[in-house]
């Protein structure tokens, strides 16, 4: 695909998505969205950690509503449906470790684009807003998924209703963000996580997403279970070999990835 509205650079087993229309804060058009969609599925492939991050001053800024003609008659439940449930299912299910590096604001859909990776790495200067009542809207593009899961169910409530600005740090106090970083920091901390990513055992990777993400549907005995068979698969691999040689040798492990 050729892509407008973003850029992909694939560098040392990193695929970094950037969102790239500074000029209305890299808010989603419909066309955007098809393009992360490609992108991130495509570094799926080509990478072995793929890095949403956004250009210019915001991360992004959620649904692009500059279209005045169209406001109020846009069909949100076909667009949701056709355009923001792919893009979320290539981030969620992407075979290898997703990062979203959060450089500014991430307001509605915007705020649960980063969410929907596996890491969120934001500015301290950053915030996330869910924005949705503002407009007369529920949260959503996962949202209502991923917050409770991350935050709990009162914070979960409280951003949804008030609509407030949550900041990086308060993000990362609370457990919706894995860590704030100094804004003069960002860039060099991100790419840091990538490349461990990058470096590291990419079906263990992939597997641990699948069993964390499985446990809050599972029992406990449930969850055993299939620790034990993910174990199994990941215990045949060449990654495990080399990773168990490695510590007996006092030596970085190199892996296969794949």
């Amino acid at each position: 695909m050729d892509y407008q509205t973003i850029t992909y650079r694939l560098a040392e087993n990193v695929a970094t998505v950037t969102l790239d229309r500074p000029d209305v804060m890299n808010a989603l058009s419909t066309q955007m969205r098809a393009e992360i969609t490609d992108a991130v599925i495509t570094g799926g492939r080509e990478a072995r950690c793929v890095v949403i991050t956004g250009a210019g001053r915001a991360f992004c800024s959620g649904q692009d509503l500059g279209d005045r003609a169209n406001a109020g008659n846009i069909d949100l439940e076909r667009t949701l449906r056709d355009e923001y449930q792919p893009m979320l299912h290539a981030i969620t299910n992407c075979p290898v470790p997703t990062i979203s590096a959060v450089n500014g604001a991430a307001a509605g859909a915007g705020a649960n684009l980063a969410l929907g990776a596996d890491v969120v790495i934001a500015k301290q200067s950053a915030f996330f807003m869910q924005a949705f009542t503002k407009i007369g809207l529920i949260p959503d593009a996962g949202g209502t998924y991923f917050m409770p899961r991350q935050m709990g169910m009162a914070k979960a409530m409280g951003a949804a209703l008030f609509a407030d600005k949550i900041t990086a740090e308060q993000a990362e106090r609370w457990g919706m963000i894995w860590e704030a970083v100094p804004d003069v920091d960002f860039e060099a901390t991100w790419k840091a996580r990538a490349a461990h990513l990058a470096n590291g055992p990419t079906a263990a990777y992939f597997e641990a997403k699948n069993a964390i993400r499985a446990s809050f549907e599972n029992s406990l005995e449930d969850q055993l279970a299939l620790e034990a068979k993910l174990q199994g698969k990941c215990g045949k691999t060449r990654d495990f070999k080399e990773g168990v040689l490695a510590f007996l040798d006092k030596r970085t492990a190199e892996f296969e990835g794949r």
